[in-house]
Parts: structure tokens; sequence; C-alpha cells
């Protein structure tokens, strides 16, 4: 036999182990099938339990929503209530300081009509009520504007007329005619008011009078 047929006719040692290598690779790709499989396709207990925490995540999710548009809404509700309140009792104080100043003028009248109530009586009960007027607008940042003898400011001021006054500079405060008022420096009302203006010397006969030449 030469050795052509022997290599033709492997020994019963090599089949053995081609075989061996051939199951030993058969098993193997089987195992990884296998693997495969139990990755790829989860069981319908593993989905069931899936599935029930989505549910319950989402049901989580969904009522924290939920009470956050609650939340939300209650919010809106009592800011628009707030607002609503504040403009009907805004000036609520003030009207209450304004009771006591209406008492006293209500008494002043009553005062008045009494025939032996005298003149001083009656300048004293007012003086006192303008000064308890002039308390209540101080307490609530009504502030006066009497400009008299300053300078003219249109930005609080309303001019009613201007006077030709010598020795006075021009734009000056002659006389207020009615006071202004302010309210935490936003303007009320302006001050009403008579402004100079500056009178032009005339030439003296006896004046020089220089000519360009």
């Amino acid at each position: 036999m030469d050795d052509s047929q022997k290599n033709a006719n492997p020994s019963p040692a090599e089949t053995e182990k081609t075989d061996s290598v051939i199951e030993a690779a058969a098993e193997l790709v089987e195992n990884e099938d296998k693997t495969e499989d139990k990755v790829a396709t989860p069981t319908i207990e593993e989905l069931t339990l899936q599935l029930a925490e989505a549910n319950k995540k989402a049901e989580s999710n969904w009522e924290s929503l939920l009470r956050k548009q609650a939340d939300y809404d209650n919010l809106q509700k009592r800011t628009a209530r707030d607002l609503n309140n504040a403009r009907q009792f805004a000036l609520e104080k003030f009207a209450t300081e304004l009771l006591a100043v209406k008492d006293s003028m209500e008494l002043g009248i009553d005062a008045a009509n009494q025939t032996e109530t005298s003149l001083d009586s009656i300048k004293e009960g007012m003086a006192l009520t303008l000064r308890m007027l002039s308390d209540t607008l101080t307490k609530f940042n009504i502030k006066e504007i009497d400009p008299a003898d300053e300078k003219f400011d249109p930005q609080w001021h309303e001019a009613m007329a201007m006077q030709p006054v010598p020795n006075v500079e021009n734009g000056t405060v002659l006389h207020v005619h009615q006071k202004g008022y302010e309210l935490n420096n936003r303007l009320l009302r302006p001050a009403r008011v008579v402004v100079s203006k500056a009178i032009e010397m005339e030439k003296t006969p006896n004046e020089k009078i220089e000519v360009e030449v």
C-alpha cells in the first residue's frame, strides 16, 4: 500500500478524534442558540411583571400630574381672589381714617348752628379738623406741593398766568393759586401757580449806545 492510500483511509483513532471535535462544536452551537433564545425571548411571566411595573409607574406619574394641576388651579383661584379683594378693599384703611375727619366736620357744623358758639370756637374746630385731615394724608404718603418762591417745575406745577415783576428771577413761582399733591412720588394734582416773567429794563437817555463800525 502506498502513501496516498494511507492518507485516504484515516485510522480509527483519527476518525474518533474528528467525531469528537464535530460533536463538541455542535454542542457549543446548540448552547449558543439556547442562550440567544433565552435572552431574546422573555417568558410570559417576565413580560407580565414588566407590564405591571410599567402600569404602576404610569399611574404614579398620572396622579402626580393631577396633583400638580390641582395645585396650579388652586393657586390661580387664590391669586384671582386676592387681586379682587385688593381692588375692592384697597381704600379700606384710608376710608376708616377719613371717618374721624367727617365726624369732626359734622360736630363743627352742629356747633356753628348754636347761637352761643363763638367765632373763635368755630375757627379752632376747623383748624383741628384740618390738622386731622393733614395727618391722615401724611399717614398714607400723600404729600402737599406748595412751591411758593420756588423755581417753576412743569412736572409738578401748572402755570395759570405769568406776571411781570422787577427784581425777581424769571420763572419763579409768585403765588400758589391751588396746592398740588403727590402720592409716593406720583403726581395726583399739580400745583396751580402764577409765575414771574422777567422785565427788560428800558435804556435811559444818558445811557451810551455802542455802534459797530
